[in-house]
């Protein structure tokens, strides 16, 4: 499956999001660019976030950042071997 750029930018907010916290979370502010809200909204849809302008992940939504987290740092070449 290739990367849409809808997908780039739902992992693009996704990442933004605190891994070490259920306590923290995003919000995505109506001034933001129409991708960031679209992605905001489409995580929510997916159940990912709690709410449709961000909010805390959902039990889904760690998963899914533990998995994006672990794609960019190989990718990047900052994994030890």
């Amino acid at each position: 499956m290739p990367l849409t750029p809808e997908l780039v930018q739902e992992l693009n907010l996704l990442v933004k999001f605190p891994m070490h916290s259920d306590m923290e979370g995003i919000k995505v502010n109506h001034d933001a660019s129409s991708e960031m809200i679209s992605a905001a909204q489409r995580l929510y849809d997916k159940g990912l976030v709690t709410q449709p302008d961000g909010g805390y992940l959902t039990s889904s939504g760690h998963q899914a950042l533990e998995h994006a987290k672990s794609a960019l740092r190989i990718l990047s070449g900052k994994v030890n071997v």
